[in-house]
């Protein structure tokens, strides 16, 4: 089955770099929306204690063979309907820093990109 939301490798990184210095276990990262902005929706990341019962579950396993363990990326069950098919991705740019989402659902942004519509 065709995972629903694409993990790239810079993203992959990041969240293993986060995880690790969380000071406690966890289940992995939940990715979610919420109603905010202009537009309507915005997109959530948070870590996660524990697994959902209705999470949707993208297994991130290492590709290399160096001993990194693989994590869990949580799709919230009430966004799951607006992330499929997004890639999520992390960017490093001179004044900021962040994860970033291509959404082939959203059919528009707001001016400041803090939030999207589908």
């Amino acid at each position: 089955m065709k995972s629903p939301v694409t993990i790239t490798a810079a993203a992959t990184e990041r969240i293993r770099a986060l995880l690790s210095v969380r000071g406690k276990p966890s289940a992995g990262v939940r990715v979610g929306v919420r109603t905010k902005g202009c537009s309507g929706l915005s997109y959530t990341i948070e870590y996660a204690d524990e697994v959902g019962r209705f999470d949707e579950v993208v297994e991130v396993k290492d590709e290399e063979e160096d001993g990194e363990e693989g994590f869990k990326v949580l799709i919230d069950p009430k966004a799951i309907m607006f992330l499929i098919g997004t890639e999520m991705d992390y960017v490093e740019e001179k004044l900021k820093s962040g994860f970033t989402f291509r959404n082939p659902n959203e059919k528009g942004r707001c001016g400041c990109g803090e939030s999207f519509h589908v």
